[in-house]
């Protein structure tokens, strides 16, 4: 059975009894985080980080684990769908900002990409809206 470290106290309830469950279901597996690895779709440092509780493990994970271990997913899936509305995203302490200087914050690079990709096809639609207006505005010259 693996010594777990505590899990931090900033998790949620139901997140922390999500992590525990899976965990207790790795160690009935015996396999170790490598093995564990090759026998799902998510790398070793991935499994560390869901079992740690420093990430949110994908719902995929938490299926593929059952899997391998031969266990019930109902029960673990609905501990994940509780988890997941609750699940620290980002870190959970804000960066410390030196006194005098102004802390900026920025979106996810996806998000802004995404705000981005948006505005530009607001744009063009506006364009060939504007242009086809104009098309059917003038004169057709026969008369």
């Amino acid at each position: 059975m693996t010594r777990w470290r505590p899990l931090p106290d900033s998790l949620p309830r139901e997140a922390r009894a999500l992590v525990e469950q899976l965990r207790r279901l790795k160690d009935r597996t015996g396999l170790s985080l490598a093995e564990l690895a090759r026998r799902t779709a998510y790398s070793k440092s991935s499994w560390q980080r869901y079992l740690s509780g420093a990430k949110q493990p994908p719902r995929g994970a938490v299926q593929a684990l059952c899997r391998v271990a031969g266990a019930d997913q109902a029960r673990l899936l609905a501990l994940w769908d509780l988890a997941d509305p609750v699940w620290p995203h980002g870190p959970l302490v804000p960066p410390a900002v030196p006194p005098g200087e102004v802390a900026v914050v920025a979106g996810p690079p996806a998000l802004e990409y995404r705000r981005w990709r948006t505005a530009a096809l607001v744009s063009f639609a506006v364009i060939v809206l504007l242009v086809a207006g104009l098309v059917w505005a003038l004169p057709t010259g026969s008369g």
